[in-house]
C-alpha cells in the first residue's frame, strides 16, 4: 500500500530519503536505459562515493517546474500537487499529482527548449524510454490511472499521456532486484560501454603516445634484465654468490595458509572481516 511522506522535494530530508529508496528518477539507470547515469554511476552515487553534479540544466529545469506546472494547470483545468510517495522499497516524487490521486503530472522543460532533442521527438507523439521507465515507475507507486509528460519549453508545452503498462512494472522491479545485491554487498556493478568515454583531443593523444612509447621501451629492458638474470642463476652455484655489486642468494621460505582449507572456517562469514574497498587505476592497450 502506498503512502504520501510529508517532504519538500530538494530539502535535506529529502535527499537523505532518496538515499534509502528505490527512486522512479534512478530507474531508467538501473535499466541500462539513462543516456547520462549508467549502472555503475547509480552505484557511486547511492553508496555515497559520488555526489549527482547539478548542471545548468538541471538548474534550469528546477526553476522552470513551478512555472510549467501552472501552465499544465491553466491548459488543462486540473490541479496537480507535488507530493512524495512510497509503496514498499519503491519511492516517486511527483511533480504533481490530482486530489483523487488518478492523474499525475511529469514535467521536463528542456535547456534548448524548441531546439532540443526531446522537444523534436516529443514532437513526434513519442516518449522517449529513460523517461517512460521513469514515469511508469510513478504510476507503480502511486497507483494512478493515467501520467501526462509535460514538455514545456517557457511560453507552450507538449502533452503526452501514459498509461499504466503492468509488464513494465516487472521490468521495473526485475531490474531494481538485479541491481540491490551490488548495493548489499557494497560490490560495484560491472561497467559497461555506456562507461567509456571516448577521446580524440591532442592533449590525450599526445600523452597516450608518449604512455605507449615509454612502455615499450621499459618492456624492452625488462625482457634484457630477465635475461641476465636468468644468466646469474645459472652461473650461481652455492648459497650465496656476491662479485660487481650484484650477489645472488638462494633461500628456502614457508608457504603461505591456504585459508579456504581450514575446517573451522568453512562454517565462518568472513565478510565482516573484509578492509574497506579503494578505487584503483588501470591502464590497458588496445589491441
Amino acid at each position: 500500500m502506498n503512502a504520501i511522506l510529508k517532504l519538500e522535494q530538494g530539502s535535506d530530508a529529502w535527499h537523505e530519503h532518496r538515499q534509502h529508496y528505490r527512486n522512479a528518477s534512478e530507474t531508467a539507470s538501473v535499466m541500462g536505459l539513462s543516456p547520462w547515469c549508467t549502472p555503475y554511476d547509480l552505484w557511486l552515487i547511492k553508496t555515497g562515493r559520488k555526489e549527482v553534479e547539478e548542471t545548468e540544466a538541471m538548474r534550469y529545469g528546477s526553476t522552470m517546474e513551478p512555472q510549467a506546472r501552472l501552465a499544465f494547470e491553466e491548459m488543462s483545468g486540473l490541479i496537480m500537487q507535488p507530493k512524495v510517495m512510497v509503496d514498499g522499497d519503491y519511492s516517486a516524487s511527483l511533480d504533481g499529482i490530482t486530489l483523487d490521486g488518478q492523474v499525475l503530472l511529469e514535467v521536463k522543460c528542456p535547456f534548448k527548449g524548441q531546439a532540443s532533442e526531446l522537444w523534436q521527438v516529443a514532437s513526434s507523439g513519442t516518449v522517449p524510454e529513460h523517461y517512460l521507465a521513469q514515469v511508469q515507475h510513478q504510476l507503480m507507486v502511486s497507483k494512478a490511472k493515467l501520467a501526462h509528460l509535460w514538455v514545456y519549453d517557457g511560453t507552450s508545452g507538449i502533452q503526452l499521456d501514459i498509461k499504466p503498462d503492468p509488464l513494465c512494472f516487472e521490468s521495473i522491479k526485475a531490474a531494481w532486484e538485479a541491481f540491490q545485491p551490488y548495493l548489499d554487498k557494497d560490490q560495484p556493478p560491472p561497467l559497461s560501454e555506456a562507461d567509456t568515454l571516448q577521446r580524440f583531443d591532442s592533449e590525450w593523444k599526445e600523452a597516450a603516445d608518449a604512455y605507449l612509447g615509454w612502455k615499450s621501451l621499459v618492456e624492452e629492458a625488462q625482457a634484457k634484465v630477465d635475461t641476465a638474470k636468468a644468466r646469474l642463476l645459472t652461473l650461481a652455484k652455492h648459497n650465496r654468490e656476491s662479485g660487481y655489486g650484484v650477489t645472488v642468494t638462494r633461500y628456502w621460505k614457508q608457504g603461505s595458509i591456504d585459508y579456504k582449507k581450514i575446517p573451522a572456517l568453512q562454517t565462518i562469514d568472513l565478510e565482516p572481516y573484509r578492509k574497506a574497498g579503494s578505487e584503483e587505476v588501470r591502464i590497458t592497450i588496445a589491441n
